[in-house]
């Protein structure tokens, strides 16, 4: 592991529900990235989900992160493809990728199961899968390929151009191109065989808090493989650079009163169960102890030693304080431990 950041899904109450509400939360987890800046963190990132109390819009808020921060990472962990509409969301990254100082990393997928009936129709899109696979296929290559600086369209006749700037029935290209922007994006990979279809599409590997295989092995023993798959399959493929690896995990390490009263009853084991979906998942166990201990578990996780960035997924709707000390705590007494490489070093 040489760098972490926390990964935010961005939960808020409802109008006349108890706790934060849309723009609190919105507000506040800006405010953490800032914070976290400071401490050396090197990545913020979001959940995209959509007709949930969750966050929906991830480009304004990556955008109001960045404005606020100099070395931190902004990204997503992940961006749902059924929904995206890939021309416009590529002319979204690379002007923030350019602003930023090539600070984005964006993570995508297919997406998870959500509570809309297909709910990608009322934003335009049609799919023949039931869970739009075939949907964010397409739309994932149409948006690496305007990502990479493809033509996607073709510039008109001379005569019907406002201003004449092409000749005719060429390939153009959506602008800005932010080169390098599409070395940045990451897969959302659920599965070894969606690892294995990442490494052959020439983008990096996000792997989440839980993985659709289930043997009896841990989630580490489970990722660790399907990184060495991703790894293989990426060798094959003949990429010419070398990708990134990341893993999420729930951690609170124990240092203090306040941190053992906070989250002293947090850990628990790992879990086999189903999102619906017809498969069984492997989810991850909550870290919740002394950081000697949280190193010494951390440390034998096969696959965070494989991987190279760890996403911490912080409790948001607990404010401010409370994720920033988490993200500080695992700064200070558990991250140098794992070969931690400060953001800005």
């Amino acid at each position: 592991m040489k760098s972490f950041g926390f990964l935010s899904f961005g939960h808020y109450a409802l109008p006349g529900q108890a706790g934060p509400g849309a723009k609190q939360t919105l507000q506040d987890t800006v405010e953490i990235a800032r914070q976290a800046d400071a401490i050396g963190v090197n990545g913020a990132y979001v959940r995209v989900h959509h007709f949930a109390p969750q966050f929906a819009s991830p480009v304004a808020l990556l955008s109001a992160m960045a404005a606020v921060t100099k070395n931190i990472e902004v990204g997503t962990g992940v961006l749902d493809m059924r929904y995206a509409n890939p021309l416009q969301l590529a002319e979204d990254i690379a002007t923030l990728d350019l602003l930023s100082d090539e600070r984005v990393a964006l993570g995508v997928s297919r997406g998870s199961p959500e509570p809309a009936d297909k709910g990608w129709e009322a934003f335009g899109f049609t799919a023949a899968a039931d869970n739009g696979a075939d949907l964010a296929r397409r739309n994932f290559e149409r948006f690496m390929a305007a990502l990479r600086g493809e033509g996607v369209a073709t510039s008109a006749p001379l005569e019907k151009q406002y201003p004449r700037m092409y000749h005719p029935g060429i390939p153009l290209p959506v602008m800005p191109h932010a080169p390098g922007a599409a070395r940045r994006v990451w897969w959302g990979a659920g599965s070894f065989d969606s690892a294995e279809q990442a490494a052959r599409d020439g983008v990096n590997l996000m792997s989440s808090t839980l993985i659709s295989e289930a043997d009896g092995s841990s989630l580490g023993e489970l990722q660790a493989r399907q990184i060495q798959r991703y790894r293989d399959t990426w060798a094959e493929a003949g990429h010419d650079w070398q990708p990134r690896v990341s893993v999420s995990r729930s951690i609170f390490p124990i240092v203090d009163e306040q941190s053992r009263r906070m989250f002293g009853l947090q850990g628990g084991a790992e879990q086999i169960g189903s999102l619906g979906e017809g498969r069984q998942v492997t989810f991850g166990k909550t870290y919740a102890a002394e950081p000697d201990a949280i190193i010494e578990e951390l440390a034998a996780d096969p696959s965070i030693q494989a991987a190279d960035t760890l996403m911490l997924t912080i409790p948001n709707q607990l404010g401010v304080d409370a994720n920033v000390k988490i993200l500080a705590d695992f700064a200070e007494h558990i991250a140098p431990a794992l070969g931690w490489v400060p953001a800005g070093s």
